[in-house]
């Protein structure tokens, strides 16, 4: 029996990082900050400011999770990365205009070979979301998705940002199943070490062409995208 073939046999439910995994973050968020950032008159590239926001938000998760003094939600960490980052390229700028940037992550679309390839998935395993997004914002983004998923958790359900180990087993859980029966989709080498070191089998989605690392925590599954999952597990 193939490694596949076991991983076939074992995984009940496929999880999935919805930043960056399911819908074109980057690309959405310079879509969404390009004409915002002409309209200041700022010459850099929307694409290096979209990269400190998402850098700065990062930041300020983990910083979060490891003080372990109660989750701050996603939203609120998002208007304050991009508040800094707009102070930081020289930008003035209200609150409202920080809101509304980061509420453009609520209308992220996805990869164009997403939804097809869940289809695909979706005969086989349950499918289900495990974002760093609160509630309320995965709520919102559904009708954008182009897929419905057949459950969608929020890390504020364990009070902690991926990949904090304690959010893989709140979903797993909330699942019903044992971590070893779910696989975690992520295109973040982070988020797949934390889903691989709570127990859970894991895809790497590497689209950006850049190594995972030297980690005791290897994914069980590196592919280019996730038509090429879909191919393996479907």
């Amino acid at each position: 029996m193939t490694k596949i073939d076991l991983l076939k046999r074992e995984i009940k439910v496929l999880t999935f990082d919805q930043y960056g995994t399911i819908v074109d973050m980057q690309g959405g968020l310079c879509e969404a900050a390009t004409p915002f950032l002409k309209k200041k008159g700022w010459r850099g590239d929307p694409n290096s400011f979209v990269t400190w926001w998402r850098r700065t938000h990062f930041e300020n998760s983990m910083i979060d999770s490891l003080c372990d003094r109660g989750h701050t939600p996603y939203r609120e960490i998002g208007h304050r990365a991009v508040s800094y980052t707009l102070t930081r390229a020289g930008i003035e700028h209200s609150s409202e205009e920080v809101q509304e940037l980061v509420a453009a992550i609520e209308r992220l679309r996805p990869f164009s070979e997403v939804p097809a390839a869940l289809g695909r998935l979706a005969k086989k395993y349950k499918l289900a979301i495990l974002s760093n997004g609160d509630r309320d914002m995965l709520e919102t983004a559904k009708p954008y998705l182009g897929f419905e998923f057949a459950e969608t958790i929020s890390v504020q359900e364990a009070g902690c940002f991926k990949p904090h180990r304690r959010t893989y087993e709140t979903a797993a859980k909330i699942l019903g199943l044992s971590c070893l029966q779910v696989m975690h989709v992520a295109n973040h080498a982070f988020d797949c070490i934390g889903a691989k070191a709570a127990g859970m089998r894991t895809a790497f989605i590497d689209r950006r062409g850049r190594p995972y690392g030297q980690t005791q925590h290897e994914p069980d599954i590196i592919v280019k995208s996730m038509t090429e999952l879909a191919d393996l597990l479907a």
